[in-house]
């Protein structure tokens, strides 16, 4: 199977991980749940996907003011997804991967950004995928913590 990788080349990078006490089903169901997304993410005010978990199916949501239209690019549950989709002239990839380990369930991102916007401002730019992804990261934590006990 062809794995897809972020833009090691984009100018903007983020990685990030966190381990959660919880079970992995719990954890994949939770953040590949798209259409629930909006219900326990705070930046997100609404999000649609468009068929099944799989890849090659779209994806609409909107964060920070962005309406964004991601696809599935590749997708090995419950421990892999890969997604990607311009918004306002940012090209973003997103990469989660789940991997279960003896003091919980680590679930490590990577994220590349290119294009004109990101380049205009890399380090603006890159404070504000970095915070996002961590909240996004301690919100799941918290969330699948809660659920699992």
């Amino acid at each position: 199977m062809g794995t897809m990788d972020i833009d090691e080349n984009a100018p903007v990078i983020t990685r990030d991980e966190i381990l959660i006490d919880a079970p992995l089903g719990t954890v994949w169901g939770l953040h590949t749940d798209i259409s629930s997304w909006s219900e326990w993410l705070p930046d997100i005010d609404s999000s649609t996907i468009e068929g099944p978990l799989q890849a090659g199916t779209v994806f609409r949501w909107q964060t920070f003011g962005l309406s964004i239209e991601s696809t599935i690019r590749e997708i090995d549950p419950p421990r892999r997804i890969v997604w990607s989709g311009p918004a306002q002239g940012i090209v973003a990839i997103h990469l989660w991967t789940m991997t279960p380990t003896e003091n919980g369930m680590l679930v490590h991102e990577e994220e590349s950004w290119d294009g004109a916007p990101v380049r205009a401002q890399p380090e603006e730019m890159q404070q504000a995928l970095d915070g996002s992804l961590r909240g996004w990261l301690q919100i799941l934590k918290h969330k699948a913590e809660a659920q699992g006990r």
